[in-house]
């Protein structure tokens, strides 16, 4: 695991000890990966609604086949596997 330090003026490092302080996460380097991982999931649905947006505005619609949504369902249950490992990590 690599180390990062960074800098904060006190008023944001008073408010990063009173998330530590609140019980909700155990130190500050849990407080500081939870918003790294929220990034991460705000950036990946992003990515999924411009692509949506993208498949909705283009032509030439097609009917969703069986294996289309076994794919769905795949990557869907990888993502919430590939999740999951990383809350218990």
């Amino acid at each position: 695991m690599q180390t990062i330090n960074i800098s904060l003026p006190d008023q944001l490092k008073e408010f990063v000890d009173d998330q530590v302080g609140s019980g909700r996460f155990s130190s500050v380097s849990e407080y500081v990966r939870d918003l790294i991982r929220d990034d991460e999931k705000r950036k990946a649905q992003e990515k999924l609604e411009a692509l949506l947006m993208e498949g909705i505005q283009s032509s030439g619609a097609t009917e969703m086949r069986r294996e289309d949504w076994d794919d769905i369902r795949r990557e869907a249950v990888k993502q919430f596997e590939t999740r999951k490992s990383r809350k218990t990590a």
